[in-house]
């Protein structure tokens, strides 16, 4: 058994004790197959252990086990890096940058830019389509103003999301719920030959289905949330999660942000039967480019 699987933290701390094993364990992820050159991949790869850096032996380039990766030009400890990467995967609802700061001992900046790089890798960019019966769902995230009705949604962000039963869900940042936006959410997310989508009687999701995939709906201010197979409660777990770990864990989510915030609870919610969560949390962190810090903070256009 790999000893990367159900990594609980007694077990994070013995098989990385220091830098030395976390690049050892780095390597042994990203060349499974024996060292490559990053640049001309060559196997005919000398090692200096005194700096840490790999020769090739062809091209004459020098590289490092981070090159290339998330981790690039890193000034912390790789064994932080790890236990940030535990943490993240294995909190159910998030850690804050404010929490992962006392945690690792870091600058809050320091904290809140490497949580920030972390969501960014492992962001899937092309994500498979969901099959099968599928749940469709909005929901708006944000602070409660003083003053204002219920209803008003001027200091909110709308979120949609779509699950497929058994499976995998994918959420998205949004502006309105019109049905432009609500039916090329769906059809971005969903296989032309899902069998069934199931939403709230919302009527700008009216026409989804076709001749290979059915609509039904249920109607909620008739409180009517389950009508047989048709529901959309799957999908309100998923927003209780959502709620819960901006309420719990981040207090405060920026709407520029936000997309990366849902990446990461997409990847933990996904995973969740992984017992290689931690080892695959890694292994896209080497497979990712790295995030510079102004790029990451400037304004959106």
């Amino acid at each position: 058994m790999s000893p990367l699987k159900d990594m609980d933290m007694m077990k994070l701390i013995e098989l990385f004790p220091d830098e030395d094993t976390c690049r050892d364990v780095l390597e042994k992820l990203r060349w499974p197959n024996g060292l490559a050159c990053t640049r001309c991949g060559s196997v005919h790869i000398r090692r200096n252990y005194t700096r840490d850096v790999y020769d090739c032996g062809s091209c004459g380039y020098q590289f490092t086990v981070i090159s290339g990766t998330i981790f690039h030009d890193t000034h912390l400890p790789l064994r932080k890096w790890v236990v940030a990467v535990y943490l993240m995967t294995e909190s159910k609802k998030g850690i804050s940058a404010l929490q992962m700061k006392r945690t690792l001992n870091v600058a809050y900046k320091t904290a809140w830019y490497l949580c920030h790089r972390i969501r960014t890798a492992i962001a899937e960019a092309t994500p498979q389509l969901l099959r099968g019966t599928v749940e469709v769902d909005e929901t708006w995230v944000g602070g409660r103003q003083q003053g204002v009705g219920h209803g008003n949604r001027d200091n909110k962000t709308m979120v949609l999301g779509a699950i497929q039963r058994g499976g995998d869900v994918r959420m998205k940042v949004g502006t309105r719920a019109t049905r432009k936006e609500l039916h090329g959410f769906i059809r971005s997310t969903t296989h032309p030959d899902t069998e069934a989508i199931y939403t709230d009687e919302w009527p700008a999701y009216r026409g989804i289905g076709d001749g290979n995939t059915r609509h039904e709906t249920v109607n909620h201010h008739l409180k009517e949330y389950v009508r047989g197979p048709v529901h959309t409660n799957t999908m309100e777990n998923v927003w209780s999660l959502l709620d819960r770990s901006i309420m719990g864990a981040f207090h405060h989510v920026s709407e520029k942000h936000l997309d990366r915030y849902l990446d990461e609870l997409e990847w933990r919610f996904n995973n969740r039967e992984n017992p290689y969560l931690f080892r695959d949390t890694l292994m896209k962190l080497l497979a990712s480019e790295n995030l510079e810090y102004q790029k990451l903070v400037q304004a959106t256009s």
